[in-house]
């Protein structure tokens, strides 16, 4: 089986914490390494954001590669400028094919802009299409109390008309696609991420924290992801300053880390938070240290006491998941898939999205109660196993041999508890 995977605006090998680079970008690259030890053959097409970068790079092992697409300038372009692109990247996709003389079995695309180029190459290939959104332009919208994105959303309603199965990553998002655009939900196939646990285990605290330079009796709070909006870091700023005020966190023993952006050269959002974290006076307590490779990223887990995850929405929450499997309780906003993934009082706590009261209560009692933390944690990675990405690909595998066997579409859900 040979797959065509597509991830028109975001590269899997990009470093995490950029502005179009999160929990997506590692689905599409640990998906395709966990298939690749399956034996199954994935090429990922993106498109070229850097002309320096090879167009083929062989970077996620057992032969399946990643193709950078020449479409539209080789540099990072607004996201509203990306779907003019497009046809541009479909005919690279099929001079690369005919170059190879490769065939492929199906197609599998990511976000709403890469369905733009995997219907058109359905017909010329006339192999299926599974489609995962990871996020939808209506509850984006919504949230934001920003106007709707007429293009992205008539695509993402489309989208649902032709493909041949959709990939949602918990019920809720299922049931989000069947109240926004009326889905078929026996196209829709509940598969949550997964995580690498090989990479992601509890390391010992004193050692993370030896690896990131904190001092050994140091506290820490720790968010991890793009800085937007939608991301709800507000919140947790609000929330530091709460627990300033109160004695709970000072800049000599305890602090809040902030991973993702680049605060030396901000964007609109960074520089606002920057300003905030100002107006708050915690800026002794709110570090902001920018983009983190994946490799390091378990040593910042393992370093804090609590990962904070306050985002507005989250479709499923891999920053979480990521925590558990370190061993770090999380405290995260009671929405989107975060409802399911984090375990409220078992695993860490659900918050009302923009709460920084008792956001802040939270935090402060974990902060307080060592024991507690430890055994959230414990069960945090007791439950992050079921996540392991090798069950994960199992199920997108059997996914795949259906659609391809022509089995008649049909409810299904995860094996993971959700």
């Amino acid at each position: 089986m040979r797959i065509a995977m597509i991830s028109y605006h975001t590269c899997p090998l990009a470093v995490l914490g950029g502005k179009d680079t999160g929990g997506m970008n590692v689905y599409v690259r640990e998906l395709t390494r966990a298939l690749g030890r399956r034996g199954i053959g994935v090429d990922v097409f993106t498109r070229s954001q850097d002309e320096h970068v090879p167009h083929v790079v062989h970077d996620l092992g057992y032969g399946n590669r990643v193709v950078h697409v020449p479409a539209g300038p080789e540099q990072p372009q607004p996201k509203t400028a990306l779907a003019g692109f497009v046809p541009e990247f479909i005919e690279g996709i099929e001079s690369f094919v005919n170059r190879e003389g490769t065939q492929y079995d199906l197609i599998h695309s990511h976000y709403w802009l890469s369905a733009l180029a995997a219907k058109p190459l359905r017909t010329a290939w006339r192999v299926p299409v599974v489609h995962m959104f990871h996020t939808l332009g209506i509850m984006k919208a919504r949230l934001e109390g920003t106007p709707e994105d007429p293009l992205r959303v008539e695509a993402e309603a489309d989208v649902l008309t032709w493909v041949d199965r959709v990939v949602a990553a918990t019920p809720a998002e299922r049931a989000q696609l069947q109240w926004l655009h009326n889905a078929d939900l026996r196209k829709v196939v509940v598969i949550p991420p997964g995580v690498d646990l090989e990479t992601f285990h509890p390391i010992s605290a004193n050692r993370a924290k030896a690896q990131i330079g904190l001092e050994p009796n140091a506290r820490m709070l720790l968010y991890v992801g793009r800085i937007e909006r939608l991301k709800g870091i507000e919140t947790l700023l609000r929330a530091g300053a709460l627990l300033r005020r109160r004695g709970g966190i000072t800049g000599e023993c305890a602090c809040i880390m902030v991973i993702g952006g680049d605060p030396d050269s901000p964007g609109d959002e960074m520089a606002r938070l920057q300003a905030l974290r100002e107006e708050l006076g915690v800026t002794d307590v709110v570090t902001f240290v920018g983009k983190k490779s994946q490799e390091s990223l378990p040593y910042y887990y393992s370093a804090a006491d609590v990962v904070v995850v306050p985002s507005h929405y989250e479709s499923f929450g891999l920053v979480a998941l990521e925590a558990m499997a370190c061993g770090i309780p999380v405290v995260a906003s009671g929405v989107g898939g975060l409802l399911y993934l984090v375990q409220d009082c078992r695993t860490g706590f659900h918050v009302p999205d923009g709460d920084e009261l008792i956001l802040a209560k939270n935090l402060a009692y974990l902060l307080e109660n060592d024991e507690i933390r430890r055994e959230f944690g414990r069960r945090g990675v007791s439950l992050a196993r079921s996540y392991d990405w090798r069950s994960v690909a199992q199920q997108v595998l059997t996914l795949y041999e259906s659609v391809l066997a022509g089995v008649s579409a049909e409810p299904v859900s995860s094996n993971i508890a959700l």
